[in-house]
């Protein structure tokens, strides 16, 4: 275990600040007994994409639609002596490294703070604009260090954006006391692995779920916690959400839309339902969701997807009634990395004769062959282009190369051991937050929700830059785009068990070391998890 950062705050005290004192949502009997040294400062604001923007699309689509402006929110909590910085987005761009990178010094030299206190979690909004024109997510730069990124007019937008907000954090911090409920939502997700009855695993887009049943869900994560911060009249000053699946409800990649999607949706809901005047800043964190997608991915559309962040919202509303407040006071903030196992290269026959199926796939797919719908494992909707399937196919074509080049080289035995991952752990009061740096499956996220000794959880990926799929260890070496997904990097060997376990262990200890410390304190009430 390697702490790259850590922080214990004595005497108890935490921050979280917002752009506004509300006025709703609350009653002087939820005001703390005693003032809280915790404080917070919260800003949202939006950023609207021109129509015609630059998406992610891998074959140059541009947005022909803009819906709305994206949502940012800019948290700061501070003891007094240490304060650490939390940004959530529905931008996508910000798991790009180089993106991460300039956002966080910037934003860390703004606030004359570390860079290491200074996280950026995106809700993997698939609806949205790229942010730099060279932007290089964590899992190409194995090979080759990421460039400095070259912002988009949206990208300048945003940071802009993010450094007027921050400037006005410092002023506004005010102590608040920390309450956390937990709600349900099973509707709008499902899990997105399949298995065939040959034991294959494969990608299950929309048109593969409603083969299966009218309306198959599968294993999903269907909590929905929602953190509330409150200041010392009561008055609720800021949000936190969570819930886990990818947002691709109003996603097409060839035909490309500028949404915030569900997340967004939810968001804005609840915001109306906590204040009248809609200024309160309400943060969404992405779950585990490498294995979770929300339903009718390419054909839902914005109106579809909008309904799916009603329903999320209802629910988060419908937990508002169980609010608990945190028993234990304070902050505690460690940035670790983690080594994460990584296997041999496949056999050399192997490279090479996968090599020679993607090289008819591809010429198949180009000249518009509509059966080709499958290739090394990976398979592909008819709701795709053939020309956007061979696209597809040409970046795991890179690796294979590769790989064989370093068989041909005698270096196939030298290849990297280990991948090194960061993780975040917090705890705010009885709110314990894990943050991961990659796709993680919903199955690691588990794991550090059941270990942790805390009453309250929250796993979240998606945080600074992205290194791709992270498995947990049931999910590690099926062939399918989520677990093979080493194959789409530059350059790295696969995943091996335990995978991303590791992180899960490691958050665990930490998580229980800050329990130990809080509940060791002698103000600490006793605690039990829920």
């Amino acid at each position: 275990m390697k702490i790259l950062y850590c922080l214990k705050l004595r005497p108890w005290a935490l921050c979280f600040v917002v752009c506004s004192v509300m006025t709703t949502g609350s009653s002087a009997a939820d005001a703390p007994t005693r003032e809280s040294r915790l404080r917070v400062a919260a800003l949202e604001f939006g950023v609207t994409p021109e129509t015609n923007a630059a998406t992610g699309s891998r074959t140059g689509a541009r947005a022909g639609r803009v819906v709305g402006p994206l949502h940012t929110t800019i948290v700061l909590l501070d003891d007094g002596a240490t304060r650490l910085c939390l940004i959530t987005t529905h931008f996508a761009g910000t798991t790009a490294l180089n993106v991460s990178d300039l956002v966080r010094d910037t934003i860390a030299h703004d606030l004359n703070l570390p860079t290491s206190q200074v996280l950026i979690f995106s809700s993997h909004n698939h609806s949205s604009a790229t942010l730099a024109t060279n932007g290089a997510s964590a899992y190409v730069t194995y090979d080759e260090a990421a460039p400095p990124a070259e912002l988009s007019d949206t990208g300048e937008m945003l940071l802009a954006e993010l450094r007027r907000h921050a400037a006005r954090l410092p002023d506004m911090l005010q102590p608040v006391s920390v309450w956390w409920a937990v709600g349900h939502e099973d509707r709008i997700t499902y899990n997105r692995k399949g298995r065939r009855a040959d034991g294959s695993t494969y990608f299950m887009r929309e048109e593969d779920r409603v083969l299966i049943a009218e309306d198959f869900r599968g294993d999903v994560d269907t909590q929905a916690p929602i953190i509330v911060l409150k200041n010392m009249a009561g008055k609720v000053v800021v949000a936190l959400t969570q819930f886990t699946g990818h947002p691709v409800t109003s996603y097409h990649p060839e035909n490309p839309v500028v949404f915030g999607d569900w997340p967004q949706v939810a968001c804005d809901v609840v915001r109306e339902h906590l204040d009248e005047t809609e200024k309160l800043p309400v943060a969404f964190l992405q779950g585990c969701a490498g294995d979770v997608n929300s339903k009718e991915m390419f054909c839902g559309g914005v109106e579809r997807a909008t309904e799916f962040g009603q329903m999320l919202a209802q629910s988060y509303i419908d937990a508002l009634d169980k609010l608990q407040p945190s028993r234990c006071d304070g902050l505690d903030y460690a940035l670790e990395k983690v080594d994460v196992p990584l296997a041999p290269l496949p056999p050399k026959q192997v490279l090479s004769d996968e090599l020679k199926e993607m090289d008819d796939f591809i010429r198949r797919a180009n000249a518009g062959d509509e059966d080709t719908l499958s290739c090394v494992g990976l398979n592909f909707p008819r709701a795709l282009t053939p020309a956007y399937r061979a696209r597809l196919v040409e970046l795991v074509r890179q690796w294979n190369q590769w790989a064989l080049e370093l068989y041909e080289q005698g270096k196939n035995e030298s290849v990297q051991k280990h991948l090194e991952l960061e993780i975040a752990v917090i705890r705010i009061g009885d709110v314990g937050i894990v943050g991961m740096c990659g796709e993680a499956f919903q199955g690691i996220g588990r794991q550090i929700r059941d270990k942790s000794p805390l009453p309250i959880t929250i796993p979240c990926a998606y945080m600074n830059g992205s290194h791709g799929y992270i498995t947990d260890g049931p999910n590690t070496g099926d062939r399918e785009y989520m677990s093979a997904f080493y194959r789409y990097t530059r350059f790295r060997p696969p995943l091996m068990k335990p995978a991303g376990d590791v992180m899960a262990d490691e958050a665990v200890k930490i998580l229980s070391q800050f329990d130990r410390d809080a509940t060791a304190s002698d103000d600490a009430p006793a605690r039990k998890k829920d």
